[in-house]
């Protein structure tokens, strides 16, 4: 089996498991991926072919962004995943809990690019990120958890791209295009689910401001030639470790200078 049939055939099942809702688990599967390009390929041939229904990808989740939610992940590094477009809604937003294995939140900067950033002017730095963007927002990253292999080491952070991190879509506040003057190091973000705080931390958890992923994201990509496009949508980690909801619970984020969101799972 060459590479290419293998991946295409990893990619292949994962979306039928999880059409199915069965578990993600192609790592136990003989044609697994072996490496993180690998992983990521199987990653975008299972949301292209969950597009059908969830529509085609917006832009991208950032995981990993924090010491504490490496060490919760057993993982090394930072990870991308995918958001397909018909998981984006507005707050307040209405989450119907059939829809995922299991609902979880967590609260997140959303960024919106304004402009091309093209592979070819890699490097970007946080000040020359900047002028890309189109504006701000607080927003809940939607976890979808799926059953999938517990798995350690660099097989850890494969497992976890071929499942596209869990992603279930976003929540997007107010959105903010002038946003230059806010602290986002020191900006607090919280959760709150049935007015109980259940999570929170500041901007500089996020490796070390939460713009920083925004700029890793975009040279990681470009690293592989790919250009992020206007108009992309990215979910640049979160300031807390995720929490799980049920039917009925109604969940509130707030960050400094940026404001709130609220949903409800039904």
């Amino acid at each position: 089996m060459t590479d290419d049939s293998r991946i295409e055939q990893a990619a292949e099942y994962q979306a039928a498991q999880h059409r199915a809702r069965k578990p993600l688990d192609v790592m136990l599967q003989p044609f697994a991926p072996q490496t993180m390009a690998e992983a990521y390929a199987v990653q975008a041939g299972m949301v292209s072919r969950l597009a059908e229904t969830r529509g085609p990808a917006v832009g991208y989740k950032i995981a990993y962004t924090s010491a504490v939610m490496r060490e919760r992940a057993g993982i090394g590094q930072a990870c991308y995943g995918r958001i397909p477009a018909s998981l984006v809604q507005d707050s307040p937003a209405a989450v119907d809990s059939s829809e995922y294995g299991g609902v979880g939140i967590e609260c997140e900067v959303a960024v919106k690019m304004g402009a091309d950033m093209p592979a070819s002017d890699a490097p970007y730095t946080r000040e020359s990120i900047a002028e890309y963007i189109e504006w701000l927002a607080a927003s809940f990253e939607l976890v979808d958890r799926r059953d999938a292999p517990s798995l350690d080491g660099q097989m850890a952070e494969i497992c976890s791209i071929v499942t596209n991190i869990s992603n279930g879509g976003a929540v997007l506040g107010e959105r903010i295009a002038d946003w230059q003057g806010i602290d986002l190091i020191a900006s607090r973000g919280m959760m709150k689910v049935n007015g109980e705080t259940v999570g929170e931390g500041v901007g500089s958890d996020v490796m070390g401001h939460p713009l920083e992923p925004l700029v890793w994201l975009a040279n990681t990509l470009a690293a592989d030639g790919v250009s992020m496009e206007s108009g992309a949508l990215v979910l640049t980690g979160s300031f807390a470790p995720p929490v799980m909801l049920k039917p009925g619970d109604e969940a509130s984020i707030h960050i400094d200078g940026l404001g709130g969101a609220t949903l409800i799972v039904r």
